[in-house]
């Protein structure tokens, strides 16, 4: 149990036997009647994010939630399989469960499962990866002056938006939380 005072972003809530991460919150005092609390919860399982109201002060469950970094190892279709460098065990996270994270997983890449009651809740990727530019179209002379983008697929599949004179075979920062590129990576 804690306290509404003890909100913060990431928090796992347990609410009426249903699991909900804390995305936003904000304590309110106005100026007549008692405090409160705002927050933006999001489904762990179905990603809906609702808006909920909480007096101050009152108490809440929170759910135990055990974050491992783990290394991704395949993908069989079905399911993506992790490795804990600790135990060496393997485990197996239905597509779902992963969800957009997939399109930047690269094969001995780190991530971060969190799980409640040994069932996998959702992963988390580092905020940027490396990865290599494996086709994308040349840029023609004279399109540099709008600073335009054009389409690139990524060894991982993913098809993300780079500047022109980004080319086939290089290797660029991307963000995974929105699929922005962040740059090029020198060698």
């Amino acid at each position: 149990m804690a306290s509404t005072n003890d909100l913060k972003n990431g928090l796992v809530l347990n609410l009426e036997g249903q699991l909900w991460t804390v995305v936003e919150f904000q304590h309110v005092k106005p100026g007549k009647g008692p405090a409160f609390v705002r927050t933006k919860l999001k489904h762990v399982m179905t990603g809906k994010v609702v808006d909920k109201t909480f007096n101050a002060g009152v108490k809440v469950e929170t759910a135990t939630v055990d974050r491992r970094e783990m290394t991704y190892l395949y993908n069989d279709g079905a399911e993506f399989y992790f490795m804990d460098g600790e135990s060496y065990e393997q485990i197996g996270i239905n597509a779902e469960t992963v969800g957009e994270q997939s399109r930047f997983l690269l094969e001995n890449g780190t991530a971060v499962v969190s799980s409640h009651e040994g069932v996998p809740l959702f992963i988390e990727l580092p905020t940027s990866v490396e990865l290599i530019i494996e086709h994308t179209d040349p840029g023609l002379q004279g399109d540099r002056s709008t600073g335009g983008t054009k389409p690139a697929r990524l060894e991982t599949g993913a098809e993300i938006q780079v500047p022109l004179f980004v080319t086939t075979g290089e290797k660029v920062k991307v963000d995974t939380r929105d699929g922005r590129y962040l740059g090029r990576v020198n060698n």
